[in-house]
């Protein structure tokens, strides 16, 4: 017994020392004041702040993480919106990443917002699944899962899957998009409810200025493609094809970002509701206020042109803070 004790507190000693505690802060600052018309897309304010850490330790490229996540919307109690618990296993290498459990959405998951749109920050930070990627010197392509509700006598089973990524040759790239999301039912099975089924897709072929160039940004075009089924409601798919182009760029603070989807309707289960019109543009004018290493903070002031018919306008207020060791 003696030489198992003395076993384990040498192991233990050693497995101690080769651990790296980690820690991490966040503070997220949200203002959203959407302007927008009936019956596309819902006109509200979104103001609050999120608080977030996380705690752990790395093991050589081994990371395991815990914490919460809280959003406070300003002009509610503190318990109106629950805390989301963060926890996860996260392997990462210069060319590989693996991460599973619960985890932050932002920084790993960066999809159109005709595909996902940018309330999910806000309301659903964190994926709960897995996330993996793969890196090249020329590009990466990394894809997701993420288990959005089991399935109860209330709640359906639904859940998202993507892929994304990108290849790229000097200024020239290529960006790939696909995603899926399957609503199934209650255990109830009730005879209103059906199944429902989100796909989508979207490739865009563009350029991008130097890093060190005086005005930064780029240029990009390709097809945005959905399709929607019902089932036992409609035997077919009702697909829909779209030409989709972007462009951005920034000059010292200031930023612009147009994005172009023209010629389809566009149904995704969270997707940003303005795609579901036939045509529209979304143009922003972008100021950085803030920036610093660990602070960012912007405003933007977006247009949406629905239709070339009538214009509806957005003010955000962004400002993130992270602090961690």
């Amino acid at each position: 017994m003696k030489k198992v004790l003395v076993l384990i507190f040498i192991l233990s000693a050693l497995f101690t020392q080769a651990q790296e505690f980690k820690y991490t802060l966040l503070f997220e600052g949200i203002g959203d004041n959407r302007e927008f018309s009936r019956p596309i897309a819902f006109p509200q304010t979104i103001m609050g702040s999120r608080g977030a850490f996380e705690l752990g330790v790395n093991i050589d490229q081994h990371q395991l993480r815990g914490g919460l996540s809280h959003l406070l919307e300003f002009g509610s109690d503190i318990d109106a919106q629950k805390p989301k618990l963060t926890l996860y296993y996260q392997f990462q290498d210069e060319n590989k990443m693996f991460a599973f459990g619960a985890f932050p959405r932002r920084d790993k998951i960066n999809f159109p917002l005709a595909m996902l749109t940018d309330t999910l920050l806000y309301y659903r930070p964190n994926i709960e699944g897995l996330f993996c990627q793969i890196s090249w010197d020329w590009g990466h392509q990394n894809g997701f899962v993420d288990w959005v509700g089991r399935q109860t006598e209330t709640q359906r089973e639904q859940f998202m899957a993507g892929f994304s990524g990108e290849i790229s040759h000097k200024q020239l790239f290529f960006q790939n998009y696909m995603l899926m999301f399957h609503d199934a039912h209650t255990k109830l099975n009730l005879p209103d409810q059906h199944i429902k089924d989100y796909i989508g897709w979207a490739f865009q072929l563009g350029f991008r200025t130097k890093e060190n160039a005086q005005i930064t940004g780029d240029v990009k075009a390709g097809i945005l493609s959905s399709l929607f089924r019902e089932r036992t409601v409609m035997q077919d798919y009702i697909s829909a094809t779209s030409f989709f182009a972007e462009l951005n760029g920034r000059y010292k603070n200031i930023g612009l970002k147009s994005t172009l989807s023209s010629g389809a309707s566009h149904r995704f289960k969270f997707g940003d509701s303005f795609y579901q019109a036939k045509d529209y543009l979304r143009t922003d004018l972008i100021w950085y206020f803030i920036n610093h290493e660990k602070i960012q903070g912007k405003f933007n002031l977006s247009m949406h042109l629905v239709n070339w018919n009538y214009l509806d306008q957005q003010q955000q207020l962004s400002v993130i803070y992270v602090f961690g060791k």
